[in-house]
């Protein structure tokens, strides 16, 4: 009887362990990406307030071209952003589209 009280215990520890890692995982990488979204998007209205880009969408090729931009990295994949993914503007709200 006691044995099984014991590992109850502990089951019930490492679910709790593991969903609570699972969850802060996610969280960060949620946070990770935001942050890189709004340096494209802060990049994009920088070009569009100096005039040098015209109208939306913003390709990340021609941020890197007008030098707005180093190469952005995925930091989850931690692979190259595919220079066609671009900046859009939908009602007022600027999106960043990551095209694969």
């Amino acid at each position: 009887m006691k044995k099984i009280i014991i590992i109850t215990i502990c089951i019930v520890i490492l679910l709790i362990s593991s969903l609570t890692t699972y969850k802060v995982v996610k969280n960060h990488q949620y946070h990770l990406m935001e942050v890189t979204k709004k340096r494209i998007i802060e990049a994009s209205t920088k070009c569009i307030n100096q005039k040098k880009c015209d109208k939306y969408p913003i390709t990340l090729k021609k941020l890197y071209k007008l030098k707005y931009l180093e190469k952005e990295v995925n930091p989850i994949t931690k692979e190259y952003f595919n220079q066609k993914s671009y900046v859009e503007k939908k009602k007022n709200n600027l999106n960043f589209v990551i095209v694969d």
